[in-house]
């Protein structure tokens, strides 16, 4: 990195991983997930084998590849909220702007893709886990931004029910995307079942891992 520019070795990584992605999930959509083999998505991409398995150790991440935002994402809006923001306020606020900007964060896929996900037991097993670890790495921010020790319970309690309104609503951009539904209508039709999920829960958490003002 020079000035926080990427120097041409990273850009042919970011390059290898894009080509191997768009041609795993090009496969994947076109033979089904379980069908394909990793040697498959090589050859298509112009790889070796071991390219693949070097970029994505696991194969379920070659379609879920935003997997390692998926996991992060809840813990950095806690960790970046504004002085004076809680937590509930800041997950508020980028969740609705996600809906607002159709993220794939949230669903937001199409129905081929949704698919092709929904028909592996291996990819919906993993997408299981992806948003477990969303909200063990919840907890652990607002462990953090609390002064509480990292298994604190109440920090933990408190993930649970802020990470179950991303998740139902990621379930629910799923369904409707599978279904066909364009992306507009799919954020038009959740965003105020989105809005009183969080206002139900202003009682208890409105004032929880407020950021304190400089």
């Amino acid at each position: 990195m020079t000035d926080g520019t990427p120097n041409l070795r990273e850009l042919n990584k970011r390059r290898t991983r894009q080509a191997i992605s768009h041609a795993a999930t090009r496969l994947f959509i076109e033979q089904g997930f379980d069908r394909t083999t990793i040697a498959e998505v090589a050859t298509a991409a112009g790889v070796a084998k071991m390219t693949v398995t070097n970029h994505f150790p696991r194969k379920e991440d070659l379609v879920l590849d935003l997997h390692a935002e998926l996991v992060a994402g809840l813990a950095r809006t806690v960790t970046d909220r504004s002085p004076g923001e809680s937590a509930l306020a800041a997950l508020r606020r980028e969740c609705l702007a996600a809906l607002d900007r159709h993220d794939p964060s949230l669903g937001f896929a199409g129905a081929d893709f949704a698919r092709t996900v929904t028909d592996s037991p291996a990819l919906v097993a993993r997408l299981r886990e992806i948003h477990e670890q969303s909200e063990d790495a919840l907890g652990a921010a607002l462990a953090e931004a609390t002064d509480s020790p990292p298994a604190d319970l109440t920090a933990r309690l408190a993930a649970g029910l802020l990470a179950a309104i991303h998740r139902t609503l990621f379930t629910d951009v799923f369904r409707r995307g599978l279904a066909g539904e364009d992306h507009a209508t799919t954020a038009r039709a959740i965003r105020p079942a989105a809005v009183r999920a969080f206002d139900q829960l202003e009682s208890a958490l409105g004032g929880y891992a407020v950021r304190p003002s400089p």
